[in-house]
């Protein structure tokens, strides 16, 4: 076993070596992980996640959702506000909260939404859900409204709290299903411009400079986007970005007709992943989040065109990032530690603590969704050949998840 050392904060270092030695100590059932092929890493962090509970149960609930986490090795993520009822108030928020302090295995901080009901018409009670809530966001929609972004932007400055925008002009849309590109033409479908994203992230990064609002810009997929806060950073703005791991990996190239396939916003051109890598190598791109969004079977049947948008990630990002990147040495362990774990801690306010997770790393198996623990089943990844299993993983000295399928 090796316990990572330049991968940790040295405290954070020393907290996770003595809980797991308390681990091992307590279960002799655990003395194989002392296996030179065992590692252990930080918990990850994922501050973009949809545990559907409450309001949409049949697709993802947070016991799932959070189990699901846990076997991917995440200790901590942030819920986003699209559910039913949408916390948008304390009321509505304290729904979510009391399910999170009953059912999760590891640690949840929702997101509270920016509108009321994210209809993008009024701004929601963010004061009172702001001691309660990672960040405000209306995720799933875009703020359209220049003027209610501009004003929430002043109110979130002004509680010291992130707005994560998802970035979307609702007129560049036009009812596509992939990107506007080769695939779509080619195909006879719809597609979603990469102007429907940057143009929208333009704006925001405006009024970010001018409210001086800390800035977040959820799942970015094109390089107009990287270099649109690229160059916001070297002008002193406030802002994060994070990307996902389909979005590293794979491109329109890899497309079949079948819903696992259909993400919002969609797999784009070879040259937009190049660029979102070139993002992540050089600190454009803060963070890497899976935008976990499950859905039932049904819903995800319907091949490109009829399937509800949104994949599952929470289960395969670290290994398919690990085997694409870390093997392929595109970026170093250190590097996609910092981008899974570190970054996402810090810009979103979660506690570092002695959470951490063991992987068997000589390991690889293709990705099996029959082996996933969240009820969500569309995967992008299905049958990819992919390092790494993970053996265990604790949060604030609770086990969450040990291989095999046992967990608590």
């Amino acid at each position: 076993m090796k316990i990572v050392s330049n991968v940790f904060q040295s405290e954070y270092f020393a907290f996770v070596t003595e809980a797991f030695s308390k681990v091992l100590s307590s279960d002799a059932s655990f003395s194989y992980l002392n296996s030179p092929e065992y590692i252990v890493l930080p918990g990850f962090c994922d501050v973009h996640v949809h545990f559907r509970e409450p309001g949409f149960f049949y697709k993802e609930t947070i016991r799932r959702g959070s189990l699901a986490a846990a076997h991917g090795g995440y200790t901590h993520v942030c819920t986003m506000p699209n559910l039913n009822p949408v916390p948008d108030c304390r009321k509505n928020l304290s729904l979510q909260l009391s399910i999170i302090n009953i059912d999760s295995v590891i640690g949840i901080k929702p997101y509270g939404a920016v509108t009321i009901g994210q209809k993008g018409e009024k701004l929601a009670d963010l004061k009172a859900m702001a001691s309660k809530v990672a960040a405000f966001s209306d995720d799933g929609h875009g703020v359209q409204d220049r003027e209610l972004m501009r004003q929430a932007m002043m109110q979130a400055k002004s509680l010291n709290k992130v707005i994560a925008a998802h970035c979307e002009v609702d007129s560049l849309v036009n009812g596509g299903c992939v990107h506007k590109g080769a695939y779509a033409l080619n195909h006879g479908l719809k597609g979603i411009s990469s102007e429907s994203e940057w143009k929208m992230i333009e704006r925001d990064l405006n009024l970010a400079a001018q409210t001086g609002c800390a800035y977040h810009v959820c799942h970015i997929s094109c390089k107009e986007s990287v270099d649109l806060i690229r160059q916001a950073k070297k002008s002193g703005v406030d802002v994060t970005c994070e990307t996902a791991p389909h979005y590293l990996v794979l491109d329109e190239n890899d497309l079949q007709n079948e819903g696992r396939f259909k993400m919002n916003p969609p797999l784009r051109s070879s040259g937009d992943r190049i660029a979102l890598i070139e993002g992540v190598a050089d600190g454009t791109v803060d963070m890497i989040a899976t935008d976990h969004a499950p859905h039932s079977m049904r819903e995800k049947s319907k091949g490109l065109e009829g399937s509800a948008f949104g994949v599952v990630g929470l289960e395969t990002a670290f290994p398919v990032l690990y085997t694409r990147l870390v093997k392929e040495k595109v970026i170093t362990i250190e590097k996609l530690v910092e981008l899974l774990s570190y970054n996402p801690r810090k810009r979103f306010n979660i506690p570092f603590d002695n959470s951490f997770t063991v992987w068997n790393m000589n390991v690889i198996s293709p990705v099996n969704p029959d082996e996933f623990l969240s009820k969500g089943r569309a995967t992008p990844f299905e049958g990819i050949n992919v390092y790494g299993k993970c053996a265990l993983t604790v949060y604030k000295s609770h086990i969450s998840y040990r291989e095999n399928g046992h967990y608590n």
